[in-house]
């Protein structure tokens, strides 16, 4: 063993002893720190979260990755219309039929543009899918079992946000926002297939914790009575969950029994928690930050927050 090695393995137990002191020294303050109720319902909430998302997040990367090395590339030109356009509304339709939330959504998005999907379609399938899926469906109406249109009204206002979005990109997107991280890619397919699913997994494993951390930190920061203050007015109480939604940045799959307990809003303010929240929050933007680039991620969020608000809004108010 040389002298270098001796002072790395040195250095090494050094630190770990040293770590291993800091500790026993802020034990105690960081028990009472740990113990007190905000902290305790932070965590829970950040927890919560983690867990919720993890399964779906690891269907989407598994899915992304068996896209982007199985499927071949033709595959999509002859299941999509060639018009663009057209394409769009065909690829939300196809996000119906995924059972995921947006966790999932994201990363298979990017595999659909690496695939030659235009982006546009693919952007209306992310929004769709986490939307619109049976099983997001399936537990509105579990949620909502007196009001059977809500099921209706959320199917409807979310494809036409999903579509409209994929239209304004279309129109006004731009190839240079989007910024896709390279795959890493094997000599066989399966060890391909390992390192993108890897790949994908940890890139944005870390941003849906980041997400998590800052929804459960925004969480346990709005008073309640903030809630009950703006319940009364139709137009705040519109723009409060819509804007509830984003911080709390619950799944989609479990969004619909929160909307069911807040009774003091309205039947629109309530549909408008459960449309924006599936395609604007703050662990998804974080992913979309992570898998698209920073640059599309604060281009797109806030004018999906414009268009899928006004589509719940505009549907509500016809349905009720």
């Amino acid at each position: 063993m040389t002298d270098t090695e001796v002072g790395r393995r040195t250095g090494s137990v050094e630190l770990l002893a040293g770590l291993l002191v800091l500790f026993l020294l802020v034990r105690g303050p960081l028990d009472d720190v740990l113990g007190t109720p905000m902290v305790q319902t932070w965590t829970t909430i950040f927890v919560s979260i983690v867990l919720q998302a993890v399964p779906f997040l690891v269907f989407g990367v598994t899915l992304s990755a068996a896209i982007a090395v199985f499927v071949p590339r033709h595959f999509f030109a002859k299941a999509l219309p060639k018009h663009p356009a057209l394409a769009v509304p065909a690829a939300a339709a196809t996000g119906m039929v995924l059972p995921g939330c947006e966790c999932g959504s994201v990363p298979v998005a990017g595999a659909l543009v690496r695939k030659g999907v235009t982006p546009a379609a693919a952007l209306a399938f992310l929004l769709a899918a986490p939307a619109l899926n049976p099983v997001v469906l399936a537990a509105t109406a579990i949620a909502f079992p007196d009001q059977p249109s809500m099921v209706l009204a959320r199917a409807a206002a979310g494809l036409a946000a999903s579509v409209v979005m994929g239209w304004l990109w279309l129109g006004l997107g731009r190839a240079e926002w989007i910024k896709l991280p390279d795959h890493i890619h094997g000599d066989t397919r399966w060890r391909a297939f390992a390192g993108a699913a890897g790949h994908d997994l940890m890139h944005a494993g870390g941003f849906l914790v980041v997400g998590a951390m800052a929804a459960a930190t925004l969480d346990v920061l709005i008073p309640d009575r903030w809630l009950q203050a703006v319940a009364d007015n139709p137009v705040l109480g519109v723009l409060a969950l819509s804007l509830l939604a984003v911080l709390l940045s619950i799944c989609s799959e479990a969004d619909a029994f929160v909307a069911a307990s807040l009774t003091q809003f309205s039947l629109t303010a309530r549909l408008t928690f459960l449309v924006v929240g599936p395609m604007v929050d703050l662990k998804l933007f974080a992913m979309q930050a992570g898998t698209f680039g920073r640059r599309f991620a604060a281009r797109f969020a806030p004018a999906t927050f414009v268009v899928a608000l006004t589509c719940a809004a505009v549907t509500g108010t016809v349905l009720w």
